[in-house]
Protein backbone atom coordinates (compact mmCIF):
# COMPACT_ATOMS: atom_id res chain seq x y z
CA UNK A 1 0.00 0.00 0.00
CA UNK A 2 1.47 3.73 -1.10
CA UNK A 3 1.55 5.88 1.98
CA UNK A 4 2.87 9.47 1.12
CA UNK A 5 3.57 12.59 3.54
CA UNK A 6 4.03 16.25 2.14
CA UNK A 7 5.37 18.97 3.73
CA UNK A 8 6.96 22.67 3.06
CA UNK A 9 5.11 25.89 2.23
CA UNK A 10 4.33 27.95 -1.16
CA UNK A 11 6.97 30.47 -0.79
CA UNK A 12 9.15 27.95 1.45
CA UNK A 13 12.52 26.79 0.40
CA UNK A 14 10.64 24.01 -1.55
CA UNK A 15 7.89 20.90 -1.16
CA UNK A 16 9.07 17.36 0.11
CA UNK A 17 7.11 14.25 -0.16
CA UNK A 18 8.04 10.78 0.92
CA UNK A 19 6.23 7.98 -0.48
CA UNK A 20 6.27 4.37 1.05
CA UNK A 21 5.31 1.75 -0.07
CA UNK A 22 6.27 1.70 -3.90
CA UNK A 23 7.19 -1.60 -4.91
CA UNK A 24 10.84 -2.19 -5.99
CA UNK A 25 12.43 -2.24 -9.20
CA UNK A 26 9.66 -0.16 -11.35
CA UNK A 27 11.48 1.76 -13.53
CA UNK A 28 11.61 5.50 -12.78
CA UNK A 29 13.15 8.52 -14.37
CA UNK A 30 13.44 11.77 -13.01
CA UNK A 31 11.85 12.79 -16.35
CA UNK A 32 8.61 10.93 -16.04
CA UNK A 33 8.16 12.64 -12.87
CA UNK A 34 9.11 16.04 -14.25
CA UNK A 35 6.29 15.94 -17.36
CA UNK A 36 3.77 15.76 -14.88
CA UNK A 37 4.79 18.83 -12.74
CA UNK A 38 5.00 20.41 -16.25
CA UNK A 39 1.33 19.60 -17.16
CA UNK A 40 0.30 20.81 -13.97
CA UNK A 41 1.78 24.31 -14.54
CA UNK A 42 0.12 24.94 -17.98
CA UNK A 43 -3.32 25.73 -18.71
CA UNK A 44 -4.87 29.10 -19.72
CA UNK A 45 -5.87 31.74 -17.43
CA UNK A 46 -2.68 30.58 -15.12
CA UNK A 47 -0.80 33.40 -12.64
CA UNK A 48 2.55 35.19 -12.86
CA UNK A 49 3.93 32.09 -10.78
CA UNK A 50 3.70 29.70 -13.07
CA UNK A 51 6.25 32.37 -15.12
CA UNK A 52 8.95 31.66 -12.09
CA UNK A 53 8.74 28.77 -11.64
CA UNK A 54 9.82 25.41 -13.59
CA UNK A 55 9.06 22.51 -11.27
CA UNK A 56 11.64 19.92 -11.52
CA UNK A 57 12.04 17.18 -8.86
CA UNK A 58 14.97 16.22 -7.23
CA UNK A 59 15.19 12.45 -5.94
CA UNK A 60 16.81 12.18 -2.73
CA UNK A 61 16.18 8.12 -1.79
CA UNK A 62 14.38 5.14 -2.62
CA UNK A 63 16.14 5.06 -6.63
CA UNK A 64 18.81 3.22 -7.80
CA UNK A 65 20.10 3.09 -11.32
CA UNK A 66 17.20 3.46 -12.41
CA UNK A 67 14.68 1.46 -10.01
CA UNK A 68 13.17 1.64 -7.03
CA UNK A 69 14.64 -0.70 -4.27
CA UNK A 70 11.78 -1.17 -2.21
CA UNK A 71 12.78 1.41 0.39
CA UNK A 72 10.58 4.73 0.84
CA UNK A 73 10.69 7.26 -2.35
CA UNK A 74 11.85 10.87 -0.89
CA UNK A 75 11.85 13.66 -3.70
CA UNK A 76 12.73 17.01 -3.10
CA UNK A 77 10.79 20.15 -5.14
CA UNK A 78 12.69 23.62 -5.13
CA UNK A 79 10.99 26.99 -4.92
CA UNK A 80 12.56 29.14 -6.51
CA UNK A 81 10.44 32.33 -6.25
CA UNK A 82 12.01 31.24 -2.14
CA UNK A 83 14.72 33.98 -3.29
CA UNK A 84 12.14 36.81 -3.23
CA UNK A 85 10.59 35.71 0.04
CA UNK A 86 13.84 34.89 2.16
CA UNK A 87 13.16 37.75 4.83
CA UNK A 88 9.44 37.40 5.33
CA UNK A 89 9.82 33.18 5.24
CA UNK A 90 12.80 33.32 7.78
CA UNK A 91 12.30 30.51 9.62
CA UNK A 92 14.43 32.49 13.02
CA UNK A 93 14.95 35.62 12.71
CA UNK A 94 11.94 38.57 12.32
CA UNK A 95 12.08 41.18 10.04
CA UNK A 96 11.49 44.87 10.94
CA UNK A 97 9.29 45.62 7.73
CA UNK A 98 7.28 42.28 7.93
CA UNK A 99 3.40 42.93 7.07
CA UNK A 100 1.02 40.49 8.74
CA UNK A 101 -1.20 38.92 6.80
CA UNK A 102 -4.45 39.66 8.55
CA UNK A 103 -7.43 40.35 6.60
CA UNK A 104 -8.87 36.75 5.48
CA UNK A 105 -10.00 35.63 1.98
CA UNK A 106 -13.55 34.12 1.83
CA UNK A 107 -13.37 30.42 0.11
CA UNK A 108 -9.46 29.74 1.76
CA UNK A 109 -8.55 28.37 4.66
CA UNK A 110 -7.33 31.74 6.15
CA UNK A 111 -9.62 32.62 8.84
CA UNK A 112 -11.06 28.76 10.02
CA UNK A 113 -7.18 27.90 10.14
CA UNK A 114 -5.84 30.70 12.08
CA UNK A 115 -8.89 29.84 14.80
CA UNK A 116 -7.84 26.20 14.67
CA UNK A 117 -3.83 27.12 15.36
CA UNK A 118 -4.51 30.43 17.24
CA UNK A 119 -2.44 32.12 14.08
CA UNK A 120 -2.38 35.71 14.28
CA UNK A 121 -0.60 36.16 11.05
CA UNK A 122 -2.20 34.19 8.51
CA UNK A 123 0.19 33.54 6.24
CA UNK A 124 0.86 30.86 8.63
CA UNK A 125 -2.13 29.45 7.32
CA UNK A 126 -1.93 30.40 3.75
CA UNK A 127 1.12 29.33 3.40
CA UNK A 128 0.50 25.75 3.59
CA UNK A 129 -3.13 25.58 2.60
CA UNK A 130 -1.93 26.67 -0.86
CA UNK A 131 -2.52 24.31 -3.95
CA UNK A 132 1.49 24.60 -4.50
CA UNK A 133 1.38 21.35 -2.04
CA UNK A 134 -0.06 19.13 -5.06
CA UNK A 135 2.69 19.90 -6.78
CA UNK A 136 4.58 17.58 -4.10
CA UNK A 137 1.41 14.92 -3.94
CA UNK A 138 1.16 14.32 -8.21
CA UNK A 139 4.69 13.24 -7.75
CA UNK A 140 3.41 10.13 -5.96
CA UNK A 141 0.50 9.81 -8.77
CA UNK A 142 2.88 9.86 -11.52
CA UNK A 143 5.06 7.02 -9.98
CA UNK A 144 1.07 5.52 -9.51
CA UNK A 145 0.64 5.70 -13.03
CA UNK A 146 3.94 4.02 -13.77
CA UNK A 147 2.67 1.12 -11.92
CA UNK A 148 -0.64 1.00 -13.48
CA UNK A 149 1.32 1.09 -17.19
CA UNK A 150 2.49 -1.83 -16.03
CA UNK A 151 -0.72 -3.84 -15.73
CA UNK A 152 -2.20 -2.12 -19.28
CA UNK A 153 -4.18 0.47 -16.89
CA UNK A 154 -4.70 3.80 -18.45
CA UNK A 155 -6.19 6.73 -16.66
CA UNK A 156 -6.78 10.40 -18.23
CA UNK A 157 -8.32 13.40 -16.58
CA UNK A 158 -10.06 16.68 -18.26
CA UNK A 159 -12.57 19.37 -18.70
CA UNK A 160 -16.01 19.04 -19.36
CA UNK A 161 -17.06 22.01 -18.16
CA UNK A 162 -15.38 25.65 -17.78
CA UNK A 163 -16.72 29.29 -16.48
CA UNK A 164 -19.89 27.40 -17.40
CA UNK A 165 -19.57 25.90 -21.02
CA UNK A 166 -20.09 22.11 -21.21
CA UNK A 167 -18.70 19.40 -23.48
CA UNK A 168 -21.12 17.61 -25.82
CA UNK A 169 -18.44 14.82 -27.08
CA UNK A 170 -19.81 11.71 -26.76
CA UNK A 171 -19.70 10.05 -23.85
CA UNK A 172 -18.45 6.51 -25.26
CA UNK A 173 -15.25 7.99 -26.45
CA UNK A 174 -11.79 6.15 -25.39
CA UNK A 175 -9.04 7.92 -23.23
CA UNK A 176 -7.25 7.63 -26.29
CA UNK A 177 -9.56 9.67 -28.33
CA UNK A 178 -10.25 12.26 -25.95
CA UNK A 179 -6.45 12.90 -25.65
CA UNK A 180 -5.75 13.07 -29.35
CA UNK A 181 -9.04 15.83 -29.55
CA UNK A 182 -7.50 17.87 -26.79
CA UNK A 183 -4.18 17.58 -28.69
CA UNK A 184 -5.68 19.12 -32.01
CA UNK A 185 -7.37 22.43 -30.31
CA UNK A 186 -5.02 22.59 -28.54
CA UNK A 187 -2.72 23.33 -31.67
CA UNK A 188 -5.45 24.94 -33.36
CA UNK A 189 -6.52 27.37 -30.58
CA UNK A 190 -2.72 27.50 -28.74
CA UNK A 191 -4.96 27.66 -25.33
CA UNK A 192 -4.16 24.78 -23.07
CA UNK A 193 -7.29 24.11 -21.92
CA UNK A 194 -7.67 19.88 -21.74
CA UNK A 195 -11.54 20.19 -23.27
CA UNK A 196 -11.80 18.16 -25.92
CA UNK A 197 -15.20 20.08 -27.67
CA UNK A 198 -13.81 22.57 -30.14
CA UNK A 199 -16.55 24.53 -30.84
CA UNK A 200 -17.08 25.51 -27.39
CA UNK A 201 -13.24 26.58 -26.73
CA UNK A 202 -13.77 30.08 -28.26
CA UNK A 203 -16.40 30.72 -25.96
CA UNK A 204 -14.60 29.77 -23.29
CA UNK A 205 -11.76 31.72 -23.73
CA UNK A 206 -13.71 34.84 -24.24
CA UNK A 207 -15.63 33.83 -20.64
CA UNK A 208 -12.06 33.77 -19.02
CA UNK A 209 -10.52 36.79 -20.73
CA UNK A 210 -13.53 38.89 -19.85
CA UNK A 211 -12.49 37.40 -16.32
CA UNK A 212 -9.19 38.46 -16.26
CA UNK A 213 -10.21 42.07 -17.58
CA UNK A 214 -12.69 42.14 -14.15
CA UNK A 215 -10.40 40.90 -11.89
CA UNK A 216 -12.58 38.00 -11.11
CA UNK A 217 -11.68 34.31 -11.26
CA UNK A 218 -13.73 31.16 -13.28
CA UNK A 219 -14.04 27.17 -12.24
CA UNK A 220 -15.43 24.27 -13.82
CA UNK A 221 -15.91 20.28 -13.74
CA UNK A 222 -13.04 17.96 -14.35
CA UNK A 223 -13.33 13.76 -15.55
CA UNK A 224 -11.19 11.30 -14.90
CA UNK A 225 -11.51 8.12 -16.64
CA UNK A 226 -9.90 4.80 -16.02
CA UNK A 227 -9.53 1.50 -18.93
CA UNK A 228 -8.36 -1.75 -17.83
CA UNK A 229 -9.29 -2.02 -14.67
CA UNK A 230 -10.43 -5.82 -13.64
CA UNK A 231 -13.57 -6.73 -11.81
CA UNK A 232 -12.57 -7.14 -8.45
CA UNK A 233 -10.76 -4.01 -7.00
CA UNK A 234 -11.94 -2.39 -3.68
CA UNK A 235 -14.18 -3.66 -0.72
CA UNK A 236 -17.79 -3.46 0.44
CA UNK A 237 -17.24 -5.01 4.00
CA UNK A 238 -16.29 -1.79 5.79
CA UNK A 239 -17.17 1.62 5.14
CA UNK A 240 -13.23 2.60 5.38
CA UNK A 241 -12.46 -0.04 2.60
CA UNK A 242 -14.83 1.47 -0.62
CA UNK A 243 -13.27 2.49 -3.31
CA UNK A 244 -15.36 5.13 -4.28
CA UNK A 245 -15.15 6.32 -0.94
CA UNK A 246 -11.68 5.91 -1.05
CA UNK A 247 -11.52 8.09 -4.46
CA UNK A 248 -13.73 10.34 -2.96
CA UNK A 249 -11.63 11.43 -0.50
CA UNK A 250 -8.82 11.95 -2.01
CA UNK A 251 -10.73 14.31 -4.56
CA UNK A 252 -12.15 16.43 -1.96
CA UNK A 253 -8.80 16.77 -0.36
CA UNK A 254 -7.60 18.72 -3.77
CA UNK A 255 -7.70 22.27 -2.73
CA UNK A 256 -10.43 23.60 -5.00
CA UNK A 257 -13.12 21.02 -4.88
CA UNK A 258 -16.75 20.95 -3.94
CA UNK A 259 -18.15 17.79 -4.66
CA UNK A 260 -18.05 14.71 -6.42
CA UNK A 261 -20.11 12.26 -8.01
CA UNK A 262 -19.72 8.69 -10.04
CA UNK A 263 -20.68 7.89 -13.06
CA UNK A 264 -24.19 9.14 -13.77
CA UNK A 265 -23.56 10.77 -10.23
CA UNK A 266 -26.82 13.08 -9.20
CA UNK A 267 -28.99 12.17 -12.58
CA UNK A 268 -29.93 9.19 -10.20
CA UNK A 269 -32.48 11.47 -7.93
CA UNK A 270 -34.23 11.79 -11.60
CA UNK A 271 -34.61 8.60 -12.43
CA UNK A 272 -36.28 5.09 -11.55
CA UNK A 273 -33.94 2.53 -10.90
CA UNK A 274 -35.48 0.31 -13.97
CA UNK A 275 -33.70 3.15 -16.25
CA UNK A 276 -30.63 3.56 -14.49
CA UNK A 277 -29.02 0.78 -12.77
CA UNK A 278 -26.77 -1.11 -15.55
CA UNK A 279 -28.01 -4.04 -16.60
CA UNK A 280 -25.70 -7.88 -16.52
CA UNK A 281 -24.95 -9.51 -19.56
CA UNK A 282 -23.12 -12.59 -20.04
CA UNK A 283 -20.81 -13.83 -23.81
CA UNK A 284 -18.22 -16.47 -23.71
CA UNK A 285 -16.10 -13.80 -25.44
CA UNK A 286 -16.66 -11.10 -23.29
CA UNK A 287 -17.56 -12.46 -19.91
CA UNK A 288 -19.79 -10.56 -17.79
CA UNK A 289 -20.30 -7.53 -19.19
CA UNK A 290 -22.81 -3.85 -19.14
CA UNK A 291 -24.04 -2.16 -22.45
CA UNK A 292 -23.91 1.00 -19.90
CA UNK A 293 -22.25 2.56 -17.14
CA UNK A 294 -24.07 4.68 -14.94
CA UNK A 295 -22.40 3.69 -11.84
CA UNK A 296 -19.39 5.07 -13.05
CA UNK A 297 -17.60 1.39 -12.73
CA UNK A 298 -17.85 0.66 -9.12
CA UNK A 299 -20.49 -0.84 -7.14
CA UNK A 300 -20.76 -1.69 -3.42
CA UNK A 301 -17.57 0.01 -3.13
CA UNK A 302 -15.72 -2.60 -5.68
CA UNK A 303 -14.75 -2.14 -9.66
CA UNK A 304 -17.14 -4.46 -11.83
CA UNK A 305 -15.04 -3.97 -14.86
CA UNK A 306 -16.26 -1.15 -16.77
CA UNK A 307 -14.50 2.19 -16.70
CA UNK A 308 -14.11 4.02 -13.63
CA UNK A 309 -15.55 7.66 -14.15
CA UNK A 310 -15.25 10.10 -11.47
CA UNK A 311 -16.30 14.11 -11.63
CA UNK A 312 -15.11 16.81 -9.55
CA UNK A 313 -16.40 20.81 -9.40
CA UNK A 314 -13.44 23.15 -9.32
CA UNK A 315 -15.01 26.10 -7.56
CA UNK A 316 -13.73 29.42 -9.03
CA UNK A 317 -10.17 30.49 -7.01
CA UNK A 318 -11.01 32.55 -4.32
CA UNK A 319 -8.07 35.12 -4.38
CA UNK A 320 -9.68 38.08 -6.47
CA UNK A 321 -7.70 40.81 -8.22
CA UNK A 322 -10.55 42.92 -7.39
CA UNK A 323 -10.82 42.08 -4.01
CA UNK A 324 -13.58 40.61 -1.86
CA UNK A 325 -15.84 41.98 1.33
CA UNK A 326 -13.89 40.83 4.64
CA UNK A 327 -12.80 41.40 8.13
CA UNK A 328 -9.66 42.80 9.70
CA UNK A 329 -9.32 40.32 12.95
CA UNK A 330 -7.12 42.70 14.57
CA UNK A 331 -9.62 45.70 14.24
CA UNK A 332 -12.92 43.58 13.71
CA UNK A 333 -13.34 46.50 10.87
CA UNK A 334 -14.63 45.71 7.82
CA UNK A 335 -11.93 45.47 5.03
CA UNK A 336 -11.36 44.34 1.33
CA UNK A 337 -9.15 41.30 0.73
CA UNK A 338 -5.57 42.03 -0.55
CA UNK A 339 -4.50 40.86 -4.02
CA UNK A 340 -0.78 39.47 -4.01
CA UNK A 341 -0.71 36.49 -7.10
CA UNK A 342 -3.36 34.12 -8.64
CA UNK A 343 -4.67 32.35 -11.11
CA UNK A 344 -8.11 33.59 -13.40
CA UNK A 345 -8.43 30.09 -13.78
CA UNK A 346 -6.67 26.76 -12.56
CA UNK A 347 -9.31 24.40 -14.08
CA UNK A 348 -7.17 22.57 -16.82
CA UNK A 349 -4.17 21.72 -13.85
CA UNK A 350 -6.91 20.39 -11.22
CA UNK A 351 -8.00 18.03 -13.90
CA UNK A 352 -4.07 16.62 -14.41
CA UNK A 353 -3.49 16.84 -10.40
CA UNK A 354 -7.29 15.32 -9.89
CA UNK A 355 -5.89 12.61 -12.51
CA UNK A 356 -3.03 11.83 -10.40
CA UNK A 357 -5.01 11.55 -7.16
CA UNK A 358 -7.34 9.22 -8.36
CA UNK A 359 -4.21 7.11 -10.31
CA UNK A 360 -2.96 6.09 -6.23
CA UNK A 361 -5.98 5.21 -4.96
CA UNK A 362 -6.56 2.67 -8.19
CA UNK A 363 -2.81 1.33 -7.39
CA UNK A 364 -3.30 0.91 -3.78
CA UNK A 365 -6.66 -1.33 -4.65
CA UNK A 366 -4.89 -3.41 -6.98
CA UNK A 367 -1.85 -4.23 -4.50
CA UNK A 368 -4.43 -4.89 -1.99
CA UNK A 369 -5.93 -7.59 -4.37
CA UNK A 370 -2.53 -9.41 -5.73
CA UNK A 371 -0.35 -8.67 -2.89
CA UNK A 372 3.69 -8.62 -3.19
CA UNK A 373 6.27 -5.49 -2.61
CA UNK A 374 7.86 -6.11 -5.96
CA UNK A 375 6.61 -5.62 -9.54
CA UNK A 376 7.48 -8.80 -11.30
CA UNK A 377 5.79 -10.84 -8.48
CA UNK A 378 3.13 -8.61 -8.86
CA UNK A 379 2.85 -9.27 -12.58
CA UNK A 380 2.53 -12.74 -11.87
CA UNK A 381 -0.58 -12.52 -9.47
CA UNK A 382 -2.29 -10.08 -11.79
CA UNK A 383 -1.76 -12.78 -14.43
CA UNK A 384 -3.08 -15.11 -12.45
CA UNK A 385 -5.85 -12.56 -11.20
CA UNK A 386 -6.97 -12.14 -14.64
CA UNK A 387 -7.36 -15.97 -15.22
CA UNK A 388 -9.66 -16.31 -12.42
CA UNK A 389 -11.89 -13.73 -13.42
CA UNK A 390 -12.56 -15.02 -16.97
CA UNK A 391 -13.31 -18.08 -15.30
CA UNK A 392 -15.97 -17.10 -12.88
Amino acid sequence: MLRYLTAGESHGKGLIIIIDGVPSNLKIDEENLNCVLSERQKGYGRGGRQQIETDRVEILSGIRFGKTTGAPVSIFIKNRDYENWKSRMSISSIPQDINEFIVPRPGHADLSGGIRFNQRDLRNVLERASARETAARITAGAISKLILEEFNIQIFGYVINLAGISTQIDETLTIKQIIEMINKNHKKFNAYLRFPDSKKIPLIIKKIDNAMKKGDTVGGIVKIITEGVPAGLGDYTQWDKKLDGKIAMALMSLQAVKGVEFGAGFEYAKNYGSSIHDAIYFSKGKGYFRKTNNAGGIEGGVTNGSQIIVKAVIKPISTLRKGIDSVNINTKEKSRTVYERSDVCAVPAASVIAENLVAIEIVNALMEQIGCVELNLMKKNYENYLKYIKKY
